[in-house]
């Protein structure tokens, strides 16, 4: 009994260590938006204000770079979820060798730094004549987060029962309908799950997005910006609202599966 009282107990204080040291940055980050203090600080305070979300909203500069990064992603994931899903189902009907050779090229974009993808993509593209801009955000982001992608549809067809296929075969139907009937919804929760991964890579990621963005801002350049010219609460009241709104949309979705369960 007394192995047992310890053995919680020391699973209790790491379960409190882990979420200390996961949400301590985000409830500080949270709380500097209502500082009055000029810096993004919580150490002095000086005082309750609401000021910082005013001026967020009367940030034009922002929301375009907000705009920016949501249109980046939204492109991002109409390339990578099919694209990818098309790579995890060749992969999967190799053979072993073919498989493990595809595997490490199609990986590689994953393990290679964002700096390089995106001095590489700006430099091939720029010999064809095409400079920075969305489009080769998209691209840039795209050769990477591909992986995500195929490594999760991957997963799931791990677990995919075959005899699904040759059944809806043998009972008459195209290869086309054996993919959108019986393929596709198994699938489904894989695609959902990726695609808000891509978004999530999408909208984070600075290395490649720097040097390849041309005139354009996304939030992450916009931040960083900030930072070397001046950084105000301001930023820490869009990132409260956008860890609201996701919290919020976390709670409705799993509500809503489990009354459809």
């Amino acid at each position: 009994m007394r192995a047992d009282r310890i053995f919680n107990a020391m699973f209790w204080l790491y379960l409190f260590v882990f979420m200390t040291y996961l949400f301590a940055p985000l409830i500080i980050m949270g709380a500097a938006a209502f500082n009055e203090s000029r810096f993004p600080t919580v150490i002095p305070w000086q005082g309750m204000t609401t000021d910082w979300f005013r001026a967020m909203w009367a940030d034009a500069a922002m929301w375009r770079s907000l705009g920016t990064s949501i249109l980046v992603a939204v492109c991002v994931v109409v390339i990578v979820v099919p694209v990818g899903t098309a790579a995890a189902l060749v992969l999967t009907s190799l053979h072993a060798r073919a498989r493990s050779f595809a595997y490490a090229l199609m990986v590689s974009p994953l393990l290679t730094p964002g700096v390089v993808i995106g001095i590489s993509t700006l430099i091939l593209w720029r010999q064809l004549g095409v400079g920075g801009g969305i489009f080769l955000i998209v691209l840039a982001q795209s050769t990477f987060i591909i992986c995500y992608v195929m490594l999760m549809v991957m997963a799931r067809l791990q677990r995919f029962d075959r005899t699904q296929e040759e059944a809806a075969l043998g009972l008459g139907a195209s290869p086309v309908m054996v993919f959108r009937r019986v393929l596709l919804p198994f699938l489904r929760p894989a695609l959902l799950a990726s695609s808000g991964l891509a978004v999530l890579q999408s909208v984070e990621n600075y290395n490649t997005t720097l040097f390849v963005r041309g005139f354009e801002t996304p939030l992450t350049v916009f931040i960083a910006t900030k930072v070397r010219t001046g950084l105000t609460p301001a930023v820490n009241a869009l990132a409260l609202v956008i860890i609201v709104a996701t919290v919020i949309g976390a709670i409705a979705y799993e509500v809503a599966r489990r009354r459809a369960g």
